[in-house]
């Protein structure tokens, strides 16, 4: 599991191989991962918005940007966790992700950006 602290809120990102298939007449490689955003600061903040670089071992890379996270904008009081599950799929067994989500901090009423560390998304047969 990967880790990053940004000004009081941690990420944490656990990855997993899906399945392959066929799409548009390509090969694709799907990938799970599963966040946890983990507000330790002591101040109530909200995700509003991410960010995410999506690179693929053939070094296409996708930029994808919107709303929240799949479809909610979660509050996190003090103390509390909010955890997603979402995927990506790629032309290439082996690829990365990174980005940052936006945040608004209810007591300062700042928006600030919380980084979402690099994480490897690897086919387990790609590794040999």
């Amino acid at each position: 599991m990967i880790h990053q602290l940004t000004q009081g809120i941690k990420i944490s990102v656990d990855t997993s191989y899906n399945n392959a298939f066929y799409k548009e007449h390509k090969i694709h490689y799907a990938f799970n991962y599963k966040i946890t955003i983990e507000n330790q600061s002591n101040d109530t903040v909200q995700l509003l918005s991410r960010h995410w670089e999506i690179t693929d071992a053939l070094n296409f890379t996708e930029i994808v940007d919107g709303k929240g996270v799949i479809g909610f904008t979660p509050i996190l009081k003090t103390k509390t966790k909010y955890t997603y599950n979402s995927g990506c799929l790629l032309i290439s067994p082996m690829g990365s992700m990174k980005g940052y989500y936006t945040m608004f901090n209810f007591s300062s009423n700042q928006k600030f950006n919380v980084i979402i560390p690099s994480f490897k998304l690897t086919a387990p047969f790609a590794i040999n």
